[in-house]
């Protein structure tokens, strides 16, 4: 917000610079008169530019401090998200794993289930 009030009020000033310009060689004035306004306009929109730029060099250090320190910020979020991002998926990964292990466990009772089932039909049918 602070970096739009001064572009905003340089845009302004150079509005009104422009504007006292125009109107200074549109007013009926001998030339000396006229040269003298648009000195005086001139230095005195020299002298607000100068503000402007001692005022922006001022803030400058207090508006590097605050982009650091936000960065800064957002920096630690992103590694927190991360990190939660990481535990999350190895939480999945291990669930999985287990599921995994479980239908091995499962198919190999299976196979031996139908193993028994076979031997069994076989034992029964030469017994016949």
């Amino acid at each position: 917000m602070a970096e739009n009030n001064g572009t905003t009020r340089g845009f302004i000033l150079g509005l009104l610079a422009g504007g006292a310009i125009v109107a200074l060689l549109y007013a009926s004035k001998s030339g000396r008169e006229l040269r003298a306004d648009i000195k005086s306009r001139a230095d005195e929109l020299l002298e607000n530019a100068e503000g402007v730029i001692e005022s922006a060099q001022r803030k400058l250090p207090e508006i590097s401090s605050e982009a650091k320190k936000r960065s800064a910020k957002v920096v630690s979020e992103v590694q927190s998200q991360a990190s939660e991002v990481l535990q999350d998926a190895e939480r999945v990964l291990s669930g999985v794993k287990q599921r995994a292990s479980s239908v091995v466990e499962e198919g190999a009772k299976l196979k031996e289930a139908v193993k028994a089932g076979v031997e069994t039909f076989k034992q029964e049918r030469e017994r016949s």
